[in-house]
């Protein structure tokens, strides 16, 4: 005769909980998820195809919460309400982690798996991506011909055009500098906005300033900070995207006719806060 105990797992008791079975609002209906859930729809019978989709859906879905956090910030910073946007920059950060970990879940994808649907992508392409482009030109990294590729859906051009056309978070951290009464040139505050943003010898001297006498400007010492990790935390996810993609496919051209891995390699230069680098090494 066995000795060994059975074992039961009794059923939760909902009799005394006060459960609204109908609802004038359901959790599904409030989150769309009849249209969510719809949205994945492989172009070929591979398996692995449904893992390509959900993780570049579910990461452009990140990075609506980042660009609806960063317009914000950069709202809160022209207003001197550093408090609110340093909420908001460390939320973008924690985004970041997310977006960095999707990589890793990328990554179990072989180049075998990856191969045998990569014909039914055409010719889209994460450089294709608008609101990467937005978030990008949100935090400074201006450049004109990326816009080019957006020119046939002009309710997407008319978005991208004025992020890029737009006061960059690092721009209006410039611009609360000089109302904080530094003396931050004109001719920075009053470029062409939609220009790369240049390195310059005079605002590294303001945050000199800034870092040696923390105490006296500690809020602005704590932005600087904040925008630091923001940029550093940016900076892992592309090294992330660059390492998973030549784990896949190695240094074959990507299929939106960049040079895949090597024009992500040529992305981790830019800099968008390059005078909150440089400054360490001369404080």
């Amino acid at each position: 005769m066995s000795n060994k105990k059975t074992e039961t797992v009794a059923a939760v008791d909902i009799s005394d909980e006060k459960i609204h079975w109908k609802q004038d609002m359901s959790y599904g209906q409030y989150l769309a998820l009849t249209d969510i859930l719809s949205a994945q729809n492989p172009m070929s019978d591979q398996h692995d195809e449904m893992l390509f989709i959900i993780i570049h859906q579910t990461s452009e879905l990140w990075i609506k919460l980042s660009i609806h956090e960063l317009t914000a910030a950069i709202g809160h910073i022209k207003k001197d309400e550093l408090g609110s946007a340093f909420k908001m920059i460390s939320r973008i950060a924690r985004i970041q982690e997310q977006l960095i970990q999707s990589w890793n879940v990328l990554s179990t994808m072989t180049p075998k798996d990856y191969l045998s649907f990569r014909d039914s992508l055409g010719q889209s392409s994460g450089f294709q991506s608008y609101q990467y482009r937005i978030m990008e030109f949100a935090l400074g990294n201006k450049n004109k011909a990326m816009i080019k590729t957006h020119e046939a859906y002009p309710e997407i051009y008319e978005k991208v055009n004025a992020a890029l056309h737009a006061p960059s978070i690092y721009d209006v951290t410039l611009g609360l500098l000089k109302e904080r009464g530094f003396d931050v040139p004109d001719d920075i505050l009053k470029r062409d906005l939609s220009e790369a943003y240049v390195a310059d010898k005079r605002i590294e001297k303001i945050w000199n300033e800034i870092y040696t006498q923390s105490d006296k400007y500690f809020d602005l010492y704590e932005l600087a900070e904040k925008l630091v990790d923001l940029e550093h935390r940016f900076q892992t996810w592309r090294f992330s995207h660059m390492k998973t993609i030549e784990r896949i496919i190695g240094y074959r051209r990507g299929t939106g006719g960049t040079g895949g891995v090597s024009y992500l390699v040529k992305a981790l230069d830019l800099q968008f806060f390059p005078e909150l680098w440089s400054v360490r090494t001369h404080l």
